[in-house]
C-alpha cells in the first residue's frame, strides 16, 4: 500500500520506499487516529502542531537523499517518526523541538524503536541552529515565511536543505544545495501547505 501510495506522487527510491515500509508510522501518530497514519493529511498533535502527510515526507527523504556518514539537523521533531527514519539513513541526528510535551513524547517513541543516533534538544530553531557545528542534511518540518540565512550558513559544502517555504495558501516545498562558500542553489519540488513552525521570521510586508 505505501509503495503504490507513493509512487504515484513521484517516490520512486526503493531503499527509501523500504524504510517506510519497515518502520511504522502509525506507532508513531496519536493512539487516537492509528487508524488514519496513512491517509492524505496533516495529523494534528498535542500543542496545535502537525505530521506532514506522509507523501510530503517521503519527498523530502527522497530530495535530501541522507547519506550514512552524514550529520542531519532536524527543525521541529514532532511526533518523532521523520526523526526515526532520518536516524536510519543517517550517522547522527540532531532534532531540536521548542514543546517540551512532543520532545518527550518523541523520545519515548524513539527509544520505543531503538532509535540511539537522534540526540533532541529542546530549543527554538525557527531562526537557525548553531549549537553543534555545520551540517550535511537540514530538514525543517514546519513552513517559513521566509528561509532565514543562518540555515544556509550553516551548511557543508556540498550540503542539503529542505524547507517549506512561504504564505498559505501556497507554499513551496524546496530544495538548497550549497555549492560554495557563498554560492546556493535553490530547485523548487512542488507546491503545498504546512503550518508555519514558532517565533518565524516575518519578511517585510507592504502596509497601506
Amino acid at each position: 500500500m505505501i509503495k503504490q501510495q507513493l509512487r504515484t506522487w513521484e517516490v520512486l527510491d526503493e531503499p527509501l520506499l523500504e524504510l517506510l515500509h519497515e518502520l511504522p508510522r502509525e506507532d508513531f501518530v496519536p493512539s487516537a487516529m492509528r487508524n488514519l497514519a496513512f491517509v492524505d493529511m496533516n495529523i494534528p498533535l498535542d500543542e496545535g502542531q502537525v505530521m506532514m502527510t506522509p507523501k510530503v515526507e517521503a519527498r523530502m527523504l527522497q530530495a535530501l537523499a541522507v547519506q550514512p556518514n552524514e550529520e542531519v539537523l532536524e527543525v521541529g521533531t514532532g511526533s518523532g517518526y521523520v526523526t526515526a527514519l532520518l536516524a536510519r539513513q543517517a550517522k547522527k541526528v540532531y532534532s531540536v523541538e521548542i514543546m517540551p510535551r512532543l520532545l518527550k513524547q518523541a523520545g519515548e517513541k524513539l527509544r520505543a524503536h531503538n532509535i540511539r543516533n537522534a540526540e533532541l534538544e529542546e530549543g527554538d530553531a525557527a531562526q537557525g541552529w548553531n549549537s553543534h557545528h555545520m551540517y550535511e542534511v537540514i530538514a525543517i518540518t514546519g513552513s517559513l515565511p521566509v528561509l532565514p540565512r543562518a540555515f544556509l550558513e550553516s551548511m557543508t559544502i556540498g550540503g542539503r536543505l529542505f524547507a517549506i517555504i512561504g504564505d498559505a495558501p501556497v507554499m513551496e516545498a524546496t530544495l538548497v544545495t550549497r555549492l560554495g562558500n557563498n554560492d546556493w542553489s535553490r530547485d523548487v519540488l512542488f507546491e503545498t501547505e504546512l503550518p508555519p513552525l514558532k517565533n518565524v521570521q516575518q519578511p517585510d510586508r507592504f502596509i497601506l
